[in-house]
């Protein structure tokens, strides 16, 4: 390369890079929307509406939230993956939209590491086993021994084939030998009515959805999700220690993802926007106490960790044979 091709290529750089640091100067000059891709009342969900006041107060503009559900999430990020890379349509995804679904379903019409540019991890989502009351199972140990006296008459529920709720229930069976048939709805709103109701047994899901019911005595847990006990909830053991299940983890967790192409200095300012959302007052509180997490951190350190869940559960779906086309 000549010297004065060197001159034009530095010159071409600067330019862009002085054009994207005065985008993300003047950016956002008009509403962001946050797509969930799953239905109002999961932890998704609830997650975007905790954050919402203190992210538009750090952005200075409107945080429309629109809930895009189907396919445990995949309809919704696709949009995301291919809406326009303008830091105006931005994924609250999760471990099913991010990891799971690549080992689990045979087509997908996004790829997370390539059509997706991370932003940052926002939370970890703490799952807890629960059932009806009308199991006769008083502790995990008993949960299983009445599925394998009774195979077939247990059912457990998730918010969709897929989810990361049927993937942590679909690991306890191939790890306990119980036989519990999945019965999959759309999304964790639905599956707690029926769940209420007994028209399903049973169901690993996230704390925020399920410990209101187990308070109020409609629902039983059993065991927390984590590898350690609730700080909330230190009566309920872990299913690793009640199952003796020695390393059994069912637990979640979300993050934000924006179209591949955006810009990095928006990437970074929404970064920053979500990092200062958690820092304010009396945030952390409203998350833990809907058994949400936070974990905040770089786009960087993010993306790392996606490619690393992306290799954990694909290697877990092909060892239990959770697939769906």
């Amino acid at each position: 390369m000549t010297l004065k091709h060197r001159s034009i290529t530095a010159l071409v750089a600067s330019l862009a890079f002085a054009a994207t640091t005065a985008l993300a100067q003047t950016y956002p000059t008009k509403p962001v929307k946050l797509i969930v891709p799953f239905p109002p009342g999961g932890a998704v969900d609830v997650y975007a509406r905790t954050v919402q006041p203190a992210l538009a107060e750090n952005l200075g503009q409107t945080i429309v939230i629109e809930n895009k559900t189907g396919a445990s999430g995949m309809i919704g990020a696709d949009s995301v993956a291919k809406a326009a890379p303008d830091g105006y349509t931005v994924l609250v995804g999760n471990v099913a939209t991010l990891a799971m679904n690549v080992g689990i379903y045979k087509k997908m019409t996004y790829s997370p590491v390539t059509d997706l540019a991370p932003v940052m991890q926002t939370v970890m989502v703490n799952y807890v086993l629960v059932v009806h009351p009308a199991v006769p199972a008083k502790d995990v140990a008993e949960l299983v021994a009445y599925a394998k006296a009774n195979p077939g008459r247990l059912s457990y529920g998730s918010s969709g084939s897929g989810s990361a709720q049927h993937m942590a229930a679909e690991l306890f069976k191939a790890q306990t030998g119980a036989d519990i048939t999945h019965v999959p709805y759309k999304g964790t709103g639905a599956l707690v009515g029926d769940l209420i109701a007994g028209h399903v047994s049973m169901a690993i899901a996230d704390q925020a959805s399920m410990m209101p019911q187990v308070k109020a005595g409609k629902l039983r847990a059993l065991a927390v999700g984590g590898l350690r006990r609730s700080p909330d909830y230190p009566d309920i053991p872990t299913i690793a220690e009640a199952g003796k299940l020695p390393g059994f983890e069912a637990v979640a967790w979300q993050g934000i993802a924006v179209p591949a192409a955006t810009p990095p200095a928006i990437v970074k300012r929404l970064n920053e926007a979500f990092m200062k959302a958690h820092e304010a007052p009396g945030m952390k509180e409203k998350l833990v106490a809907a058994g949400l997490t936070p974990v905040g951190g770089t786009p960087e350190e993010f993306g790392r960790y996606i490619r690393s869940e992306i290799a954990k559960w694909s290697k877990v779906a092909k060892d239990i044979g959770a697939t769906v086309d």
